[in-house]
């Protein structure tokens, strides 16, 4: 099978498109044909060496994907060959820049039929991480007022429209060119970071969501009211400490099962959430596809169209 992957840690120029062998689906799990893999801010961070673990060279990066199943392992009852699926790959498991990958059956969902392969892989994880995040963790409430950092970005976008489809009031970050764009996904006020530091206003939010990290880190502290909770996703794997003893600081544990992917299923069916805007790329740019994610500074998501 065709696949990205690397033989060592680097920038986007280790990335290497070629010839692997193809996955074989163990007991429990599903071999699926990948049609859309997602692009995500950890795969360059796991390609630069982040502190993700020891890999296995050559290690295949990706974490999301929509495709066809073609293959059983033994014990798989719930889905058949041809079955389409979308999915979010294990906890330490990657390899969905690939034209074929395994996982576990138990944690992939039916890929709903009014969603593009394109679309479902770019709901997966982002969708995943901001149910995680604003209902599990924050527990945001109707008429709550809730900042979300970094609006354009595939999760924040998602986690705006969750965040209103829930009833509560949104503030949301992001460059004055995509403020049409988070608007459009039912952002009440729209604050240029480029222009104003949000900090200074003070208290004034019942919760923040962070999806950016740097200096949105002390801004969704600055901006809680006292009793307040900010959830953190770009700030490492722990919760960094909060500045105030009358604020919560939490980090969402995204961890990966069939029904947060069915919620995400259900909420577009119910129209209280859109796909992203979407750019894609083929598997041979992935090169090109990863200097566009590691600067940041896109709206949306970035998809590899596989097949």
């Amino acid at each position: 099978m065709k696949a990205v992957f690397i033989t060592e840690h680097g920038g986007p120029e280790v990335l290497r498109y070629g010839d692997l062998p193809d996955p074989v689906a163990a007991p429990g799990e599903l071999l699926v044909d990948v049609h859309a893999a997602s692009i995500n801010g950890a795969d360059w961070k796991v390609r630069i060496g982040g502190n993700y673990g020891p890999l296995k060279f050559p290690h295949v990066l990706g974490r999301d994907f929509s495709g066809v199943v073609r293959g059983l392992g033994a014990g798989v009852g719930d889905f058949k060959v041809g079955d389409a699926v979308f999915a979010v790959c294990d906890t330490g498991q990657e390899g969905a820049y690939a034209e074929r990958i395994a996982i576990k059956a138990a944690i992939a969902a039916p890929k709903p039929d009014n969603l593009s392969h394109a679309e479902a892989a770019a709901m997966a994880l982002t969708g995943l991480t901001a149910l995680v995040g604003v209902e599990d963790t924050l527990k945001l409430k109707a008429g709550e007022r809730i900042l979300i950092q970094g609006g354009a970005g595939g999760v924040a976008a998602f986690a705006i429209q969750l965040a209103k489809h829930i009833g509560a009031e949104v503030i949301t970050t992001a460059r004055q060119e995509n403020h049409d764009y988070v608007r459009s996904l039912g952002a009440d006020e729209i604050v240029d970071y480029t222009v104003e530091d949000i900090a200074r206003r003070g208290p004034f939010c019942d919760a923040a969501f962070d999806t950016v990290g740097g200096a949105a880190t002390a801004q969704s502290f600055a901006v809680l009211k006292p009793g307040g909770r900010a959830a953190f996703i770009a700030a490492g794997a722990k919760a960094p400490p909060a500045p105030r003893p009358d604020v919560q600081s939490l980090r969402p544990a995204v961890g990966r099962d069939r029904p947060h992917l069915l919620r995400i299923a259900d909420l577009h069916e119910k129209g209280a959430v859109r796909p992203p805007e979407i750019r894609t790329y083929r598997l041979a740019d992935a090169v090109a596809a990863h200097r566009v994610s590691e600067g940041r500074h896109f709206r949306g998501k970035l998809v590899f169209q596989v097949r």
